[in-house]
């Protein structure tokens, strides 16, 4: 035989207890704090700009001393990059770990489409402006002179490098190196000409002969890393429950490096001006730069406005139906720091605190989004190296046809995708443009005296762009994570959660039941304390009928 035990509360005090000033107090203070360190790291951003400007008008400052103004931003970046390899790690397994591979492989595809897809639309914006400003001209190349001769890069070198990168041989060495191919002349003699009085005499001069090897250079392979963890957090989560522990060690990583960035950010707002000051400071002839290629940084800005503030807010409107630039305003404080730092990888932390903390987006997205985003989305650095190239062209009186202004256009989209989330990374993929092109590499050099400042903004839109497409990719599988995690679910857990949400909207008569082999229960009265307020209430069990074994 079974009984149906049914257990009913009879009136008691339950009310809630009343909100406690502390915690209102709390939250406000809260509120202040975080509109405080957005406040003082825009404090920073003017404070070491106005200095700067003030120093270089001043005597001129030893090498030493402004090595002393700019220690504290470069103890930030080292911290910020401190931080970076377990934030990866962590992020991309937690994220995907959570996922099954088919929800992984909707959220990458996504996710490339919309980073493609902004990519060509700077460097398409890119070329036009250019090519209407018309920034570069011969007189100019006469008045900077000759640059420094560069090695050509060939681009077949530079993709088979990016494949090579992306399977790393040693996963601890890919934290700190990448390969590279390099280009070496070697002198070959020619062969010995023996003469009849037995002396060895040669023909001609010597010959050359290039020869490429593979090396590792510094730096961290990002792509390689993220290319392992994306693998390894989609076979963990494959194994379910086995995994379990693992998942756990690495959301307790993830949280404790988030922790890391908080502490980080408080001092931030020093490091950030110190290292404005100092770069100011340290460029020679400042002024002469800003006219001779003034027209050419105003072009790039121009370009970096209309994608950032204009093209990439429109296509989040599109998608999502919200208003963009609320959206902007939650992730402020990672494009100041970006403005500030000139790293996208070095940002990251921060923009992980800005998309999850302040505009709720879900975790398991920007896990994964943010890191192939600040290692593959490069709309600033497409756009700098579209205006670049053709304002070299421009500098040397060379007229593109539209093939080759086309190619500018293709090649800049492919080799920001394979720039370096690191500073300055665009000079480096300048050369695959220009040799692609037929341009001189030598001219590159002269542009290195505004890049400083041309970074830190391209660098402020890749950031912008990777948060906006996290937002976007959120809300086209909002479904999808919604409907995943009610698989999740199992069903006790279900009907848990629907009767402890039964007894919640019925706190004075709440009813459970049960289906027990036990013996006939007499009525009886008894006083529980509930653990929500303390205040005692009092249960009667009552009998009903039995419950027949099937």
């Amino acid at each position: 035989m079974q009984k149906q035990v049914e257990i009913r509360m009879h009136e008691s005090h339950l009310d809630p207890p009343p909100p406690l000033e502390e915690s209102m107090c709390g939250g406000f203070c809260d509120k202040i704090m975080k509109n405080l360190l957005l406040t003082l790291t825009i404090l920073g951003v003017i404070t070491g700009s106005v200095a700067g400007i003030l120093l270089r008008y001043a005597s001129p400052l030893p090498a030493d001393v402004i090595m002393v103004i700019a220690f504290p931003g470069d103890i930030l970046m080292r911290m910020l990059k401190m931080v970076i390899l377990p934030l990866i790690i962590s992020s991309l397994i937690t994220g995907l770990a959570g996922l099954d591979a088919k929800s992984s492989g909707r959220l990458g595809t996504r996710a490339m489409v919309y980073y493609m897809s902004t990519t060509i639309i700077a460097a398409v914006l890119g070329v036009i402006l250019v090519l209407l400003i018309h920034p570069g001209n011969p007189k100019l190349k006469a008045n900077l002179g000759e640059g420094k001769k560069n090695d050509e890069v060939s681009s077949l070198d530079a993709f088979f490098d990016l494949i090579r990168n992306l399977f790393p041989e040693n996963l601890v060495q890919a934290c700190f190196q990448q390969i590279q191919t390099v280009t070496n002349k070697v002198e070959v003699a020619p062969p010995p000409n023996p003469t009849r009085f037995g002396r060895n005499a040669t023909k001609g001069a010597a010959k050359y002969v290039i020869k490429k090897s593979l090396q590792f250079k510094s730096g961290m392979n990002v792509l390689g890393l993220i290319g392992f963890f994306v693998a390894f957090g989609i076979c963990m989560g494959k194994m379910g429950e086995r995994a379990k522990l693992m998942l756990e060690f690495f959301n307790v990583l993830n949280e404790i490096v988030m922790k890391l960035v908080g502490m980080i950010m408080w001092y931030s707002p020093v490091g950030i001006a110190c290292l404005i000051c100092g770069k100011i400071i340290s460029i020679n002839d400042l002024e002469v730069v800003a006219r001779q290629l003034g027209m050419y940084m105003v072009t790039v800005i121009i370009g970096l406005i209309i994608h950032g503030a204009i093209f990439l807010p429109l296509i989040y409107f599109v998608i999502v139906r919200k208003n963009p630039f609320t959206f902007f305003m939650g992730v402020f404080q990672a494009w100041v720091t970006a403005l500030g730092t000139a790293s996208s990888a070095g940002t990251l932390p921060v923009t992980f605190r800005c998309l999850e903390e302040n505009l709720g987006i879900d975790k398991r997205v920007t896990r994964f989004v943010l890191p192939v985003g600040a290692t593959i989305n490069m709309d600033g650095t497409a756009l700098y190296e579209a205006v670049a190239a053709i304002f070299i062209a421009q500098m040397n009186g060379i007229e593109l046809d539209p093939g080759q202004i086309a190619t500018v256009s293709l090649t800049a989209t492919l080799a920001s995708v394979g720039a370096a989330s690191i500073p300055s990374a665009g000079l480096v993929t300048m050369l695959l443009i220009l040799t692609a092109v037929g341009l001189p590499t030598q001219d590159i050099s002269l542009l290195v005296a505004v890049d400083w400042l041309l970074d830190r903004f391209r660098t402020s839109v890749n950031v912008v762009g990777d948060s906006y497409g996290a937002g976007i990719v959120y809300h086209l599988s909002k479904d999808e994570l919604d409907m995943f995690d009610a698989q999740q679910i199992r069903p006790d857990d279900f009907e848990m959660a629907k009767t402890q949400s039964f007894f919640e909207n019925n706190t004075n008569h709440g009813v459970y039941a049960s289906h027990n082999s036990c013996q006939p229960v007499q009525k009886d009265d008894c006083k529980v304390t509930l653990a929500s307020n303390g205040s005692p209430a009092e249960f009667s069990l009552v009998e009903e009928e039995p419950w027949i074994r099937e």
